[in-house]
């Protein structure tokens, strides 16, 4: 790694060089962070020392009405047979490879694969999927050369990569991009984050990265017959991913909900309903639940355990019910032992949802991250969750 900077002698360790005419040996890769107005000149710079790969984090491009000099750079680096991502995005990191071109740092390799035409955006997942692990990142910005149909048909072909999430504002070849959505979903699901549904959202869009976003029903149809799933905000972005990503495709029809708050059962009831589930009938249940549970346990599903539960009930409660098709447990109040109980019962899809912010539920949280075990912070994002793993099983199943 070459640091190049005028104004410094040696960055974090590394000897920093004035010009990149200075750098000793050929180069792979250039990542570009200076004016706009200098940017072409230090490609061709980088191009002399043989690089063919850019990062160009660099805005003041098509974004903001120079599409004349994004068409120059993009020229420069396809002249001599490069690939460019950006101008205008926050770079790229690929922890299997232990390259780090963007910021913030992540550390953890895993398998879920981030593409963003926002940086933020793209920001925003990678730290809340950096438990479970992340195989790449790309911030695309105004995507000039390199874009996300480039990225899953490659993606595609990645062992690494388990999940795809890709954040977009518009495509330019959409033929093309359902033929790579399509290949892409049929070997791992691939969740999309449309922007630009409505009207306003569109003209953002102009000055964010210069896309041309299109019709909002034109994608949503495409992306049903490739077989994307699509979110339709950030956290159901997140939640998608995070479900999919750890439980990949099940067949989810009949949940059993355990829970030590009524009202949280309620709204998981009804995100169930509405998500096209339905509460598992445990009837044949009730009369060993009777003998086994303490006498404040409402006998149903949702099973209440009410503000009295303790962990050994939930772990009681699946024994006694069995297999279901998913579990959601909600633990709403602090109940040291949660983590050991979803342990032990691992051979049952479980979802997990825990409220609360005290010392008790922070330390079960943790201990779920750790093991790399998804916690969703509502009943309703778990239902989510659940959806989205429901949504790609009968996806592949033609259902």
């Amino acid at each position: 790694m070459y640091p190049v900077n005028p104004r410094a002698d040696e960055i974090l360790g590394l000897k920093c060089y004035s010009s990149v005419e200075e750098i000793p040996d050929r180069i792979d890769l250039a990542v570009i962070l200076v004016p706009y107005s200098s940017v072409i000149d230090v490609v061709k710079e980088c191009i002399k020392k043989g690089a063919r790969g850019f990062v160009v984090i660099s805005g003041g491009f098509r974004e903001a009405g120079r599409e004349d000099l994004e068409r120059e750079l993009v020229h420069e680096v396809r002249k001599a047979g490069g690939r460019l991502i950006g101008p205008n995005c926050q770079g790229i990191n690929n922890p299997h490879a232990g390259l780090c071109a963007s910021w913030p740092l992540i550390r953890k390799s895993g398998p879920v694969a981030v593409i963003s035409q926002s940086g933020t955006i793209g920001a925003y997942m990678e730290m809340n999927c950096e438990f479970l692990g992340i195989s790449k990142f790309i911030a695309l910005g105004n995507k000039a050369d390199v874009d996300e149909i480039d990225l899953l048909e490659y993606l595609a072909e990645d062992d690494e990569t388990g999940v795809v999430s890709l954040y977009m504002e518009g495509t330019r070849d959409g033929r093309r991009f359902m033929d790579a959505v399509e290949k892409c979903s049929r070997r791992k699901p691939v969740v999309i984050l449309k922007g630009g549904t409505t009207e306003a959202g569109r003209e953002s869009i102009k000055s964010h990265t210069g896309t041309l976003a299109g019709r909002d029903e034109v994608y949503d149809a495409a992306f049903r017959k490739a077989g994307a799933i699509r979110a339709s905000s950030l956290e159901e972005f997140l939640d998608f991913t995070l479900a999919l990503s750890f439980y990949g495709p099940r067949k989810i029809e009949e949940v059993v909900v355990i829970t030590s708050s009524g009202g949280c059962g309620i709204l998981a009831s009804d995100a169930i309903e509405t998500r096209g589930m339905k509460l598992k009938r445990i009837d044949d249940k009730i009369e060993r639940l009777k003998k086994e549970m303490p006498d404040f346990v409402v006998l149903r599903n949702p099973l209440d355990l009410t503000g009295s539960a303790y962990a050994e009930l939930y772990d009681k409660a699946m024994e006694i019910i069995g297999q279901a098709d998913a579990y959601l447990l909600i633990f709403g109040d602090p109940i040291p032992g949660a983590f050991d109980v979803v342990k032990k019962h691992r051979d049952k899809t479980i979802f997990v949802s825990y409220l609360g912010g005290g010392n008790v539920e922070k330390e079960e949280v943790e201990k779920f991250r750790n093991a790399g075990f998804p916690v969703f912070p509502t009943p309703e994002r778990a239902v989510n969750g659940m959806h989205a793993v429901r949504t790609y099983w009968r996806m592949l199943n033609k259902q």
